[in-house]
């Protein structure tokens, strides 16, 4: 049977239509994730669980999420003209990355996961130059890691294009303030616009404000950042227990021998894009890890 290119392609845009028209883009088995996968950006103010204790008893999760399709906007009823499908995906909202739910009891902070699992978590402070953040996306893709990149809103001002190239990847978004500050020595709402002002480029750019916030200048959330971060809707932040201090440039040799010589089942690793450094050590890491028995997972699948 020969199906006609312009009815399937027709078709496929009036669906969208349906969507964009106020249905809901729902994955399957996405049903009660919604306050661990916040999907809209929105402030939400209240008291926060100061107790932010790590439980080492989560089970551990494996692998990179998979990205999320794009839904196209919808043409008119008619002929399908040359490149309005391509049109149409350009100008169509985002839609959100799928994520999986987090184990029960996952605290508010976390600064490593289950020490008993082979799993660890690469996450990056996501700013500086895009070329090199691609060269280490790249490199982590075809190993088939999936990364984890806390994002400064400034570079995504910057480099707006990132967001959905980190995320198609199969790697993981989260907040690390807008402009990059010491968060903690801030007033409480001026630490919340800061927050705030990244999640609605994140919002903008990839339907979503993420699951993680990490506290800028800070290893961990101070009790007034965490109720702040929590007031524009992230309910977790990631901390983390491995630092090899790659934002000063040492060596790729010296660099891959500071995170293996710290790492261990669980870890959560603080990196940075945008350093040569960090690029050229990244094959070195992953083949260290390999040869450890570990495995690096989204910061998500790290708590799944």
């Amino acid at each position: 049977m020969t199906v006609d290119r312009r009815t399937v392609l027709r078709t496929t845009v009036k669906l969208a239509a349906l969507a964009s028209a106020g249905g809901l883009l729902t994955a399957c088995g996405d049903t009660g994730r919604r306050r661990a996968d916040p999907g809209s950006f929105a402030v939400r103010p209240g008291p926060v669980d100061p107790s932010g204790t790590v439980d080492p008893a989560w089970p551990a999760g494996e692998g990179p999420a998979s990205p999320a399709p794009t839904a196209s906007a919808p043409p008119a009823d008619g002929p399908v003209p040359e490149g309005a499908a391509a049109r149409a995906a350009a100008t169509a909202p985002p839609v959100p990355p799928v994520l999986p739910p987090l184990a029960p009891g996952t605290p508010v902070e976390v600064a490593y996961g289950p020490r008993t699992g082979r799993n660890v978590a690469l996450t990056f402070h996501g700013s500086g130059d895009p070329a090199l953040a691609t060269a280490l996306l790249e490199t982590a893709e075809k190993r088939g890691v999936g990364l984890t990149v806390m994002v400064v809103g400034s570079w995504l001002d910057q480099q707006p294009q990132m967001a959905r190239r980190i995320l198609d990847g199969g790697h993981e978004l989260g907040n690390h303030t807008q402009n990059h500050q010491n968060i903690s020595a801030m007033a409480p709402d001026r630490a919340r616009d800061e927050i705030a002002q990244c999640a609605e480029r994140l919002q903008r750019l990839t339907g979503s404000i993420g699951r993680w916030f990490r506290p800028s200048a800070a290893q961990y959330a101070t009790p007034m950042v965490r109720e702040q971060a929590r007031a524009v809707g992230y309910e977790h932040v990631l901390a983390f227990d491995v630092d090899p201090r790659d934002y000063a440039d040492p060596t790729a040799a010296e660099l891959q021998r500071r995170v293996l010589a710290s790492v261990r089942g669980g870890s959560v690793v603080a990196l940075h894009l945008g350093h040569r450094c960090t690029v050229d050590a990244l094959p070195g890491i992953l083949d260290g890890l390999a040869k450890a028995g570990l495995a690096p997972v989204t910061a998500s699948r790290l708590c799944a």
